[in-house]
C-alpha cells in the first residue's frame, strides 16, 4: 500500500484527533485546490444498489429502518430532547463543524450550508450506541464492535466515531460519517451491532439520524425507511462525502499526499520519473 494511503488509513482507523486547518505550503493550497475542483465537477451518479454485503464486507445490510434529519446545532424539541449544539464525542460541535448547518433549502448552497464551508464532513450521522461513558470504555464494547480490535486505542476514547456508513434510499447510495448518538438511546448495541430491531420511541421507532446533506443526496423529503450498514473507508468511492473535513479521510489523505510531495522537493520528484 503506498504510503499516503496508508497513512490515511492509519490516521482514519486510528482516530487520532482532529488534522490541523492549516493548508501550509503554497504547493498544498494549490494542488487542494485543483483537487477540490476536479471533485467538484464531477457528476456523482448514485452507486449500484447492492441487495446483500458484498463479498469483501463483513456488515451486513439492515433493512427498512426509519429515518429522521437531525443538524448540528438544533434546538431541543419535543422529538428531539437534547440540543445538538454538542455531541456525545464532541463538546465543541457547533464550534469545530464551523457554525450552525442549517436545514433549510433554501440555506444551503448543493450540499452544505450557504453561510461557510464546514470544518467537519457535511455529510454525518447519528445511532443509538455509544461506547464510552465517564468511566471510559464501556464494558461490552470489546465484545460487541466488529472492528474495536483493530481501532482501540485507549480507555474512553470511542472507535465508533467517524466510521464510514453507506445509505441505501429509492436506488441512491451515499456514504456518511458516524458522529453522534442517538435517536433517544444510546446503549442500543443490539441492534446496532446485532440482529435487532430499532425500539419503539415517538418518532416511529426511528434508528438512523441522518445530516441535512445525506438527506439532500437521498432526495428524501420527509422522515423515511431506508436501508443501511457500515462499510469500510476502501469501500468508500469519491463523491460530495470525500470533499470537506478536518475529520474526513480523503481530506486527510489529500493533505498527506501534498505534504509527501512537498517533502520529497522537485529534485526527488525528478530523480523518481527518471
Amino acid at each position: 500500500m503506498p504510503r499516503p494511503l496508508l497513512l490515511a488509513v492509519a490516521v482514519c482507523l486510528l482516530g487520532t484527533g482532529p488534522v490541523s486547518a492549516s493548508l501550509g505550503t503554497t504547493k498544498e493550497v494549490a494542488w487542494r485546490a485543483e483537487a477540490t475542483r476536479l471533485l467538484e465537477a464531477r457528476r456523482f451518479e448514485p452507486a449500484p444498489v447492492r441487495q446483500a454485503a458484498s463479498p469483501r464486507s463483513s456488515h451486513p445490510w439492515k433493512r427498512h429502518i426509519m429515518t429522521t434529519v437531525f443538524w448540528i446545532g438544533e434546538d431541543a424539541a419535543r422529538n428531539n430532547p437534547v440540543p445538538n449544539d454538542k455531541s456525545s464525542w464532541d463538546t465543541r460541535w457547533v464550534h469545530n463543524y464551523g457554525g450552525y448547518d442549517n436545514p433549510d433549502p433554501d440555506a444551503r448552497r448543493g450540499f452544505l450550508p450557504a453561510a461557510f464551508i464546514p470544518r467537519q464532513n457535511p455529510f454525518y450521522i447519528a445511532l443509538p450506541y455509544n461506547d464510552v461513558n465517564r468511566s471510559g470504555t464501556k464494558a461490552e464494547a470489546a465484545k460487541v464492535i466488529p472492528w474495536f480490535k483493530d481501532t482501540f486505542v485507549r480507555s474512553g476514547q470511542s472507535v465508533c466515531k467517524g466510521r464510514w456508513l453507506a445509505i441505501h434510499y429509492r436506488g441512491r447510495i451515499v456514504y456518511a460519517q458516524w458522529e453522534d448518538v442517538g435517536p433517544f438511546r444510546t446503549d442500543h448495541w443490539e441492534y446496532v451491532f446485532g440482529d435487532d430491531r430499532p425500539a419503539p420511541n415517538r418518532n416511529k421507532a426511528a434508528g438512523l439520524d441522518i445530516s441535512p446533506a445525506v438527506r439532500d443526496y437521498l432526495g428524501m423529503k420527509t422522515n423515511d425507511h431506508v436501508d443501511w450498514r457500515f462499510v469500510e473507508f476502501s469501500e468508500v468511492p469519491v463523491g460530495p462525502w470525500s470533499l470537506h473535513g478536518d475529520n474526513n479521510c480523503f481530506v486527510k489523505l489529500r493533505r498527506n499526499t501534498a505534504r509527501d510531495l512537498a517533502d520529497a522537493g522537485p529534485t526527488s520528484r525528478s530523480t523518481r520519473a527518471n
